[in-house]
């Protein structure tokens, strides 16, 4: 068996074409998303993901603003200006770019983030509603396995879905939001004993640990899919996943490379958080308009 190789910059780049046509469709009504992204800060890593995250902006007609502070300001400065992006009508996204520097409280900064703003989905009420309904925007890293999953046409419903890796950010809401689709889910983290014995019973492994070859081919089940979050740099600057992605690709159905699997997909989905935004504030103002007319 030889799997096939889930290309998430094609997958990816149908899903920003579709964003582009809605995008177009709201410009025509006088509409343009806006995503207001703030760094604070010189972690070289930040300043890549924000270059990448404001030209995709570009790339589907989304108004980017980006606000960068020094690593000394002070909280108060970044949360004054969250709460003037809140009240913005042209802004309909806001991201504060991890990690924060050690004096900034990250739960205070988030929290601040208007719930109809949050298009990274990390407010305690996007969060919460993975468990009770209600979700206003999924997170962007779970959203986009799911929407990839959705593409390859690989059923849900009913399978043995295990996640390894139970952070907040992609572990947990990642189960989540499988486990709203009727999947069975078991969730595994570091202090997990024999992590094969419940990796071999999946239909569905996701793993996002960032630990390399952390999923051997003998870890893993004939025809199972392998969605690899992943991504280690080695001391040769190589970049891969979590997983032993050469040996499982001739024993798996379906996996993720790194780079180029999910990777691109977290940038796509928080454009598409923020397209949904837009929508949503213009239904907002149409339904509103309609209201006063009929009164």
């Amino acid at each position: 068996m030889t799997a096939k190789i889930i290309n998430g910059i094609e997958v990816s780049a149908a899903i920003r074409a579709d964003l582009r046509e809605r995008v177009t469709a709201m410009a025509d009504r006088g509409v343009v998303p806006g995503l207001a992204v703030i760094k604070v800060g010189v972690d070289p890593a930040s300043a890549v993901y924000v270059r990448n995250k404001v030209r995709a902006c570009g790339e589907v007609g989304i108004q980017s603003s980006q606000y960068d502070f020094e690593a000394n300001v002070s909280q108060q400065t970044v949360l004054d200006l969250i709460g003037d992006l809140n009240e913005r009508p042209n802004i309909h996204g806001i991201l504060v770019q991890l990690p924060l520097p050690p004096h900034f409280a990250i739960a205070d900064i988030l929290q601040t983030i208007s719930v109809d703003k949050d298009v990274d989905g990390f407010h305690l009420y996007n969060v919460g509603g993975l468990v009770a309904g209600g979700t206003v925007f999924p997170p962007c890293t779970p959203y986009g396995v799911v929407k990839i999953l959705e593409h390859e046409g690989i059923e849900i419903e009913g399978k043995n879905v295990v996640v390894v890796g139970a952070s907040n950010i992609v572990g947990k809401p990642m189960a989540l939001m499988l486990m709203q689709r009727d999947a069975t889910v078991c969730i595994c983290h570091a202090k997990t004993r024999d992590l094969a014995q419940f990796t071999i019973l999946a239909d569905i492994l996701v793993v996002a640990v960032g630990k390399p070859n952390l999923i051997l081919p003998e870890m893993v089940k004939t025809g199972a899919v392998v969605i690899d979050v992943g991504i280690n740099r080695l001391p040769d600057g190589k970049l891969v996943g979590d997983t032993d992605f050469e040996g499982l690709r001739h024993k798996v159905s379906h996996i993720t490379p790194v780079p180029g699997g999910v990777g691109p997909m977290t940038v796509t989905m928080l454009l598409a958080n923020t397209v949904a935004s837009a929508e949503r504030r213009l239904q907002t103002q149409s339904e509103r308009l309609l209201t006063s007319v009929a009164s």
